[in-house]
């Protein structure tokens, strides 16, 4: 999964850094600057996802806005490639890297919040939780995602959906300012008042533009309670319950978020009622609100098959927002690349069904995922951030996760043929945090054109080098 992206005028330097080269860097950096001779390497050099195993030059991580202020300008003047991480959950490795510098901002992870304003200020190495948890010290949210220790910034740059996007409008929806080290180690405020192009682009932009060192984001009341609900179907029971759920999503409430995922059982489930290793589908969704709502508004939901297994539960939105962590945890090795949908035909759900396999196949390595759009995220005009694919109703998704590098060729080729079965029912748009390094023609596709170049003109004002191209990268 290494990248396949272009370099553009940054080249990646053959010079080793000496202590010499480092010398200057060390004057005005108060963070660690962490070497390959170092005892703690080997930790600092890891991502989320265990299939990337890279060996930066140097890992320097940030105390502050300072540090990355001269770790950034150090790497300029060096021409060093950089890698920028929050959380590290980027699925593609985008930041981390051999050779070069990654700009570790996992120890800026404080959050602000001002109750009265409705205001949040997370640091760039924030994660979700950290920012759901002080929200939720007072009862207010905004969207995040749906792992806890999920990076603010990767997530919110590149969009970012979670349980409250249909009700609430996207992660950078949400976005008031942010505080950005451009290329050159300029320090700027980005809003609709300041640096208007910057903040356009940001939203949805990914880190094309600089590394962004904090975050103001606009708080909501959170929900007193959230309920869920799932319901597990034979794969080969599952058309008429897909059916419903496709039907029910053009119209559902904004409050209700569906998941519809084409999987294999495992045994780590620990469901009795389920044989592993069979294919499965599950329909699930979940309520801002009581489980007694939730159910009945989900109603359309239930009757369109009979589920082997059927379950519903109510909980706080702060545990509904860590739900996922252990399945999602690091050190396995993982895959995903999707595409948005605006409707999906009764061909296209019997391919996502299908999993690109054929009548008769044993059950797939690797799963299949419709996530629920729409609502508010259409509220915002298509033209008003960088996100692109504001009228989609899904987001499509071929993922898998595996422990054994023996796996590697078998998994990846089996997702990745999956992801090429939905083309013809997906749209050129992509959520491009969903995306695969596929390369310029994929990103300009996931953008659109008239979108695309607009980043570019962007690109060639703020980052004319191509200093922050480890991203679903916008060459100037």
């Amino acid at each position: 999964m290494d990248s396949r992206m272009p370099h553009a005028s940054v080249e990646a330097s053959a010079q080793p850094l000496t202590d010499e080269v480092l010398g200057s860097l060390r004057d005005s950096f108060r963070g660690a600057l962490i070497r390959p001779a170092d005892p703690a390497y080997d930790q600092a050099r890891r991502v989320w996802n265990a299939s990337v195993d890279r060996f930066p030059s140097v890992v320097a991580r940030c105390s502050g806005t300072a540090d990355v202020v001269a770790a950034v300008r150090f790497a300029r003047d060096n021409g060093l490639e950089v890698a920028v991480r929050g959380g590290g959950h980027s699925v593609t490795g985008h930041g981390t890297l051999d050779g070069g510098i990654v700009i570790d901002l996992s120890p800026m992870g404080g959050v602000r919040v001002d109750p009265d304003a409705r205001r949040a200020w997370a640091q760039g190495g924030a994660v979700l939780g950290q920012l759901d948890h002080e929200a939720a010290l007072h009862g207010l949210a905004t969207t995040a995602g749906t792992v806890s220790h999920t990076g603010v910034g990767g997530l919110t740059l590149g969009g970012g959906y979670g349980f409250l996007a249909r009700s609430r409008g996207l992660a950078c929806d949400n976005l008031a300012s942010v505080e950005i080290v451009t290329a050159d180690g300029e320090v700027l405020i980005a809003s609709e008042t300041r640096n208007e192009d910057l903040f356009w682009g940001i939203r949805g932009g990914g880190g094309n533009f600089g590394v962004v060192t904090s975050f103001e984001f606009r708080l909501h009341p959170s929900p007193p309670v959230v309920s869920t609900g799932d319901q597990f179907f034979d794969a080969a029971d599952g058309m008429a319950p897909l059916r419903a759920l496709a039907a029910f999503a053009a119209d559902m409430p904004r409050e209700l978020t569906t998941n519809a995922g084409a999987v294999t059982v495992k045994p780590e489930w620990e469901m009795p009622d389920l044989t592993v290793g069979s294919a499965m589908l599950v329909i699930s969704w979940v309520y801002l609100g009581s489980l007694a709502s939730g159910r009945r508004i989900a109603e359309p939901l239930y009757g369109a098959g009979r589920p082997r297994v059927e379950m519903a539960e109510e909980m706080s939105y702060i545990r509904l927002q860590s739900l996922a962590d252990t399945s999602q945890r690091q050190g396995i090795r993982r895959y995903w690349r999707g595409s948005l949908a605006t409707t999906l035909s009764d061909a296209g759900l019997e391919a996502f069904l299908a999993r690109g396999t054929a009548p008769g196949d044993p059950a797939p390595l690797w799963n299949g995922e419709l996530v629920s759009l729409g609502g508010a995220i259409g509220d915002v005009g298509e033209d008003d951030t960088a996100y692109s694919g504001r009228d989609a109703a899904f987001d499509v998704l071929s993922l898998c996760s595996w422990e054994d590098p023996a796996e590697d060729a078998q998994r990846l080729a089996g997702a990745r043929h999956y992801a090429d079965t939905m083309i013809p029912f997906t749209s050129p748009r992509a959520y491009v945090n969903s995306l695969e390094n596929e390369g310029e023609a994929r990103v300009r596709a996931a953008y659109g054109p008239a979108k695309y170049d607009r980043l570019v003109a962007l690109k060639r004002r703020y980052d004319p080098g191509n200093l922050f191209r480890r991203n679903q990268n916008v060459a100037p």
